[in-house]
């Protein structure tokens, strides 16, 4: 199998290099979380003109028609930063919602606006009381009319709190666990009913908690029916387990590097700490684990779209538990290779370290798919 870039995703790579080394450097990141939104607004522009923003979209809608391997390319770039815009939110999840369900209305109407940067989506779905179970759904949505009235909360919604749009799942039918009950909404950010507690995860990204009560919407916002939403709602997310896996790679690149140059400078009784051979050889199992969750991110990248749902499940399965041990094993090794100064809030490896623990525990965590993993071959 040929794992060489093409000449295009050369040229993306590069580009997105190109811009955030000029506009993300860990100082610089301090000031957009303190921006109203928690991230740039400046930014964002910059990358729907770039096209990031329309990268995995249809070029009828103003994308690109981008596959898994761009994704990678452009989560790899923002996890070497730690960029803090809803790209994940918007652009990966609700996309690959929109994408999936069909909804060729709903598509012509948001894809173009989200592709140009001026409407960010969230992907509600997550309940208290589900953990990692994607069929865990008591959200319920009722028929009054032509429409459908919205009871019940949603949990950890990634960037909820300033999306434009809602991308909620409810259950039409069924019991608690029942997957062939759900269906999928688009609802206004801001309808009559809808409550919004947003705060910030430990690592500085954006989310919040959603109340739903008597949320009325018309017939026209029934993203995917019932009996077809939960194929969706598994498809997104994987490939929020496969930006993520990305993501956790670049931030891995950028530990690696800090704590390679730290072993080098860090002078103790008169020479390098790095001269330390037993120190040397914790930074080459570093080394191997990146190069360990690389090759799983880009088996992801690549089976996000496998029609076989089993071959994809389980690979995707094995990438979520391979990538979450080699992120805790670099991160944890790179703050203790620090020393005390790695535990600081000043200084920019104890960031990337809460990050990496963060999308760990995103779309179940490492225990969960090694559970799903044993289930499988039991």
């Amino acid at each position: 199998m040929d794992f060489d870039l093409t000449e295009e995703q050369r040229l993306l790579s590069d580009s997105v290099d190109r811009l955030l080394a000029d506009t993300y450097t860990f100082e610089k990141r301090k000031t957009y979380v303190t921006e109203p939104e928690g991230w740039s607004r400046a930014l964002w522009s910059q990358y729907a003109e770039l096209g990031l923003l329309g990268l995995p979209f249809a070029e009828e809608y103003g994308g690109f028609g981008g596959g898994g391997i761009e994704t990678m390319l452009v989560m790899q770039a923002f996890g070497r930063v730690l960029a803090l815009e809803p790209y994940l939110a918007s652009v990966v999840l609700s996309g690959t919602a929109l994408r999936l369900a069909g909804n060729q209305a709903l598509e012509a109407a948001l894809l173009p606006r989200m592709a140009e940067g001026k409407l960010v989506v969230a992907f509600a779905h997550g309940e208290r009381q589900a953990r990692y179970d994607l069929s865990d759904v008591l959200t319920s949505a009722k028929r009054k009319g032509g429409g459908w009235v919205l009871d019940g909360a949603k949990s950890v919604v990634t960037h909820g709190g300033v999306a434009g749009k809602l991308i909620v799942s409810a259950r039409i039918k069924g019991d608690r666990n029942d997957p062939a009950g759900i269906a999928l909404f688009l609802v206004d950010g801001n309808a009559n009913g809808v409550a919004r507690r947003a705060y910030r995860l430990r690592d500085g990204m954006g989310a919040a908690e959603i109340a739903l009560a008597g949320v009325e919407v018309g017939g026209d916002a029934l993203l995917c029916d019932a009996g077809k939403a939960f194929p969706v709602i598994e498809r997104v997310a994987e490939a929020g387990i496969a930006a993520t896996a990305a993501e956790a790679v670049g931030a891995m690149e950028t530990m690696q590097a800090m704590t390679l140059e730290y072993l080098k400078t860090r002078q103790q009784f008169g020479r390098a700490i790095g001269d330390n051979q037993a120190l040397q050889h914790r930074a080459t199992e570093m080394f191997v684990a990146l190069e360990q969750g690389r090759s799983l991110a880009m088996l992801a990248a690549m089976m996000v779209d496998e029609p076989d749902a089993a071959e994809r499940q389980r690979n995707i399965a094995i990438v979520k538990a391979g990538v979450g041990q080699a992120a805790r094993f670099v991160s944890q090794n790179a703050v203790q290779l620090h020393g005390g100064i790695g535990m600081t809030e000043e200084y920019a490896i104890g960031h990337y370290f809460r990050r990496v623990m963060v999308i760990e525990h995103s779309f179940g965590d490492t225990a969960h798919h090694l559970s799903r993993l044993a289930e499988q071959v039991a």
